[in-house]
């Protein structure tokens, strides 16, 4: 007896993706101040990055291009870089030209950067590639440095060179001779006690030396020149 069919309960095969669309239309270089703001962009940018981006572009030059809509004439990516190139009076700026409706030049403008941000670091690698950078702009090592703090990469610090030709420092003894618990009856008898010793004590004092310390060692001085 032939047997029947059974129910074919396996997930359902995912449809075959369909090809991305090209959506880059072309290339240039126009003058920056060509170039026109997105009045929707929402990102802004502080001086701190600005003078970091500065920095990389005066040291290496442009490595990528600036995303313009050729549909509504608006930067899409790249209005930190296009502010600079004005400023700095740079000739021009490479483009890459898109053709985007007003939707999609919305859905792009609103995602580009906060996926970028979504990259986790893998510290490793951070740690070999920082080895490799060098770098003598202030405001980019400062950005690097916040970039290594962040995951949890810090130099190694040599103590001994940095110690180096400073003067030899004696950690003194720091026991108190004795110690006494002094207990007040009232508030009178406490103002009795401050008169007596003449020093301040407040709801916040926890414990006092007697006499100050400051009173038995003599503070150091130093000259310098001015």
């Amino acid at each position: 007896m032939p047997r029947k069919p059974t129910a074919d309960t396996s997930p359902p095969r995912p449809a075959t993706p369909s090809v991305w669309r090209n959506r880059i239309v072309g290339e240039g270089e126009p003058a920056p101040d060509q170039l026109l703001a997105n009045p929707a962009n929402w990102r802004i940018h502080p001086s701190n990055q600005q003078d970091a981006l500065s920095g990389v572009l005066a040291e290496v030059g442009w490595v990528t291009r600036v995303i313009v809509n050729r549909a509504t004439g608006f930067v899409v990516d790249g209005h930190a870089r296009v502010a600079l190139a004005i400023s700095s009076n740079q000739p021009s700026v490479p483009v890459t030209y898109v053709d985007l409706t007003e939707a999609e030049e919305a859905l792009i403008l609103a995602t580009l950067d906060p996926i970028s941000a979504m990259a986790v670091t893998d510290a490793e690698k951070l740690s070999e590639l920082m080895a490799e950078v060098v770098t003598d702009d202030s405001a980019i090592e400062n950005m690097l440095n916040q970039l290594k703090a962040r995951a949890g990469i810090f130099d190694e610090f040599d103590v001994e060179s940095v110690w180096n030709g400073m003067p030899e420092f004696e950690q003194k003894d720091l026991e108190p001779y004795r110690q006494l618990s002094i207990l007040f009856h009232d508030s009178q008898g406490l103002n009795q006690f401050i008169a007596l010793i003449g020093k301040s004590i407040t709801d916040k004092t926890t414990a006092i030396w007697f006499p100050d310390r400051r009173e038995l060692e003599p503070t150091a001085k130093y000259n310098h020149a001015d």
